[in-house]
């Protein structure tokens, strides 16, 4: 990657909104932690996040802002600003009240407000304000409330550096993503020709060098992750990748076959293997949703090693491990506890002697999406909902038996086509079904039945963190709750789950 944006995390909630916006613009960013080392080359220009520190804080972190703009252009957000007022000997004073939420920003014209409307809605969230900017700089916007909303350094004969007080990257400043953008192409003179295209062709280039003539063995799920990751890696390399896709008796209906057939379709090397009654054994009698999950990780783990080892000449293990994980790793708060199970084999690497191969460890998943359909990878594919990792037996409440698991299928299979054919499953980012441990009285004809409910679940929103339920219609409703009660033998009672998130979670375990 020729040039790129380098974002200074202190910790703010917003942080990976502006790598988002950056990456939008067709600019490759990459964010750290203020106080990493790093290399110019390549750098076009340097962000400053914000954080929830206050820049008078004994403890407040503190970068070389002057040795950072005298190599490029830099922008500071919020505690950016704050910081480089500070820095260039300026004054920040606790406001009078907290400043949260909307503001209209009054600007002067500047390259970085350039088509920018004279009374631009954005968003504040702070509680220290700049008094006085320091010499040598000057006022660009302001608010009823803050005298100092923008400025900027006025020698123009250096490179730029400008400050913000509010948050140009958040949903609720609405020409902010313009204003990033103005910085990125007027002050930073970034060319924009970051794209998925250009992203498979360096890929792919990378991968042929980082792996040479050796092998890569990589553990394949049929999500989006790991089939771009793998069809990456296939692109360099061919037949030297090895994949294993285990059918670990709690996928939903079909998908074995499925994803195998569509593997097949890619060219990708994948070995199925069927370890249905492998996981239904070791599962029985566990209720607890904690042991489930844990008898599913390491009986995957056990099964993947013993597949593995027939591997001899591999000495590289692929992973689709996203951004969004590496940057929880090397958080400014300390290392992420949790690693993510459906992206990291466990402690693979070490057990097995292997060198990780990550191609998509920059792209978040938005972005992994486009590069899938830039690599010809089935839309069907690109477009499912996420998936849990333990499968339907966290879909399934108490004991899992392969009887339960056939009729959970059966009915969330109904429900999953029902929603594709009523041009529904786009309009939610997740769907499923849960067969709960509740058996109710029903009648069908004159026949009494003592039989299962299930519990249809699906929800809107952007990345999962929070989740409102999802507001389907009621004869789409009734439409599913008739098929599966008429198909499916064993259920005679569909509710609706009408749960957000928070209070509730997106699954039930």
């Amino acid at each position: 990657m020729s040039e790129k944006i380098l974002i200074l995390d202190f910790g703010s909630q917003y942080t990976q909104l502006i790598a988002r916006a950056v990456r939008e613009a067709n600019v490759y960013c990459e964010i750290i932690p203020f106080n990493k080392p790093f290399s110019y080359e390549g750098l076009k220009g340097i962000i400053l996040s914000g954080s929830p520190f206050s820049v008078n804080d004994e403890q407040a972190p503190v970068v070389d802002i002057k040795t950072f703009n005298s190599n490029l252009p830099v922008l500071g957000v919020c505690y950016g600003a704050q910081l480089t007022a500070k820095e260039f000997g300026g004054r920040v004073d606790k406001s009078n009240k907290r400043e949260y939420g909307r503001a209209i920003l009054d600007h002067k014209e500047d390259p970085l407000f350039a088509g920018v409307t004279a009374h631009s809605q954005v968003w504040m969230s702070h509680s220290d304000s700049i008094a006085v900017v320091p010499e040598g700089f000057e006022v660009l916007a302001n608010t009823n409330s803050i005298p100092v909303a923008a400025f900027r350094k006025t020698d123009t004969t250096s490179n730029a550096l400008y400050g913000l007080q509010f948050h140009p990257e958040v949903y609720h400043s609405i020409e902010g993503k313009k204003i990033l953008h103005n910085f990125l192409v007027n002050i930073c003179r970034c060319k924009q020709d970051w794209t998925p295209s250009s992203f498979v062709h360096e890929t792919v280039e990378q991968l042929k060098k980082q792996i040479g003539d050796g092998h890569v063995i990589m553990a394949l799920s049929g999500g989006v992750d790991s089939t771009v990751a793998a069809t990456l890696i296939s692109k360099a390399i061919g037949d030297r990748l090895h994949g294993i896709f285990v059918d670990n008796g709690v996928l939903r209906k079909d998908e074995f076959e499925q994803v195998l057939e569509t593997y097949k379709q890619l060219n990708l090397n994948v070995r199925g293997i069927d370890a249905k009654q492998m996981f239904y054994g070791e599962l029985a009698g566990k209720t607890d949703p904690e042991a489930k999950r844990k008898v599913i990780g390491k009986l995957f783990i056990d099964v993947f090693q013993q597949e593995a080892a027939k591997f001899k000449e591999a000495q590289f293990l692929g992973q689709g491990t996203i951004y969004p994980d590496v940057i929880e790793s090397v958080s400014v708060h300390g290392p992420s506890v949790t690693i993510k199970s459906h992206h990291n084999v466990g402690g693979l690497p070490e057990k097995m002697h292997l060198q990780l191969v990550e191609p998509l460890r920059f792209l978040f998943k938005d972005e992994v999406r486009k590069v899938g359909l830039e690599l010809g990878i089935p839309a069907d594919m690109i477009n499912r909902h996420p998936f849990p990792g333990p499968g339907l037996a966290i879909r399934i409440l108490g004991e899992i038996t392969e009887e339960k698991v056939k009729l959970l299928q059966a009915a969330d299979d109904i429900y999953i086509k029902a929603l594709k054919e009523h041009n529904l499953y786009s309009t939610v980012w997740q769907a499923g079904t849960i067969l709960l441990p509740v058996k109710s009285v029903g009648v069908m004809g004159d026949e009494r039945t003592y039989e299962f409910t299930v519990a249809l679940r699906a929800v809107t929103s952007i990345d999962g963190m929070t989740a409102d339920w999802a507001h389907l219609p009621y004869d789409f409703l009734a439409h599913v709750s008739n098929e599966i009660i008429n198909s499916v033998r064993g259920i005679n009672r569909v509710v609706y789950d009408i749960s957000s998130k928070p209070p509730a979670t997106i699954e039930w375990e």
